[in-house]
């Protein structure tokens, strides 16, 4: 059987262990992503600012906690302990949910709270992960290792939203949460089995809070990572903020061929996953990166401009979805290979935590400027300058060093 397996799940049995553990956990996140929404929803009776306030709940830790869990987590070493710590954690909290429901006892402060804590521990996990990720896997598999991880989140997004919209149908919504309960202590126990020697935790005067920011604006080649991911995504939020609204209620389409086109659509995003390796082998990690940086926003123009017969409509959202999906791999791959290679260790969950202020914190803002410029200047109007400002990122990755990458790059000085 381990002969199937591509050769650095074949070899690495750690790395094994953590593939295995994360596939299914990145399963049960998207079952969350929908049966948590429909929770609020059917048993709540969520109001829109209800929903807003949920969805700023989950995103706004990485504003708070971000830096400081960097700085924690470099200090204290230990990574794979703090990854296994979160994940017992989300379980407990996401299984809060079904078990109040259950007694009669779900209300909107608890919904709330589940959100802001998972929110929380999200960004510790996430912290920790870029350097654990250096520790368990070899420089010269970071390609592969990343393509294999962001393919079974690529299949995550095609199977997730299947099984999830079944999972609430059968067994409705606040129990359909217990199968990403039960994914972080699936996740947790194949963390727990990995034998991996970690370097000791970073010396206390080797820099605070900000020293993540600091050594992000002296590299080149991870500022403009930054700056023009931050950007794509500051304006793609602005596009997922009215994307559903205007393609029911403006295009007409039904929720179900909308479920339809988006679900066979993500298909893409696993074609992604299995062409990244072979691609940046040809024209080199730094090119398939702004190719992806490209291609993840620039088919999306076809939102705003479809039109003509329905089935033309379907089409149009279908193209779009499809290559942006390919597109979205080509980046996370390769912006995830650039910063396991450049970054130093000793510093990589401070960076990760200012990475994260700074590209999940522009998220939040997105959505509220897209729900702004909505009301006040309509909805199509929006979604064009939300699809052609997206690629407005090219202007910081295209003059930086990321074009001259052919392979994976150098460790940078801390």
């Amino acid at each position: 059987m381990l002969r199937m397996l591509p050769p650095v799940l074949r070899e690495n049995r750690n790395f094994r262990r953590y593939f295995v553990g994360q596939a299914v956990s990145l399963l049960g996140d998207q079952i969350t992503l929908i049966a948590l929404p429909l929770t609020a929803v059917l048993a709540l009776d969520a109001t829109p600012g209800q929903m807003g306030t949920l969805l700023t709940a989950a995103l706004v830790p990485n504003l708070i906690f971000a830096l400081h869990a960097g700085v924690w987590i470099d200090r204290r070493g230990r990574r794979r302990n703090v990854m296994i710590a979160t994940d017992l954690g989300r379980a407990v909290v996401i299984a809060t949910v079904p078990l109040a429901y259950a007694f009669g006892h779900l209300g909107w402060a608890q919904l709330y709270v589940v959100a802001f804590l998972a929110g929380t521990l999200d960004v510790f996990f996430f912290v920790a992960y870029g350097a654990f990720f250096q520790i368990i896997v070899p420089r010269s598999d970071y390609v592969s290792a990343n393509s294999l991880i962001h393919g079974s989140r690529a299949f995550s997004f095609v199977a997730g939203n299947s099984l999830g919209g079944v999972l609430v149908q059968l067994l409705r919504g606040p129990y359909a949460l217990a199968v990403d309960a039960f994914s972080y202590l699936w996740s947790a126990s194949f963390l727990s089995r990995i034998d991996a020697e970690e370097p000791p935790g970073a010396p206390h005067d080797s820099g605070g809070l900000t020293s993540g920011l600091r050594w992000i604006r002296k590299n080149a080649v991870i500022r403009a990572e930054l700056l023009g991911v931050a950007t794509l995504n500051l304006f793609n939020f602005m596009f997922f903020a009215l994307f559903v609204l205007y393609a029911t209620r403006y295009l007409h389409v039904k929720p179900a061929a909308l479920g339809i086109v988006l679900g066979v659509a993500s298909i893409g995003t696993l074609g992604g996953s299995l062409i990244a390796g072979r691609v940046s082998r040809r024209i080199g990690i730094g090119p398939t990166f702004l190719v992806g940086c490209f291609f993840f926003p620039a088919p999306l123009i076809l939102v705003p401009a479809a039109g003509g017969p329905h089935w033309l409509v379907l089409a149009c959202l279908f193209v779009a979805e499809f290559t942006s999906g390919i597109g979205l791999m080509l980046l996370d791959i390769m912006a995830g290979t650039i910063s396991a290679g450049t970054i130093p260790a000793l510093l990589r969950s401070r960076v990760s935590g200012a990475f994260l202020v700074v590209n999940n914190g522009v998220r939040p803002v997105g959505t509220a400027l897209g729900g702004i410029l909505g009301t006040m200047i309509g909805v199509r109007p929006t979604l064009w300058i939300a699809t052609t400002g997206a690629l407005l990122g090219m202007g910081f990755l295209l003059p930086s060093p990321i074009r001259s990458l052919r392979d994976v790059p150098a460790e940078a000085e801390a």
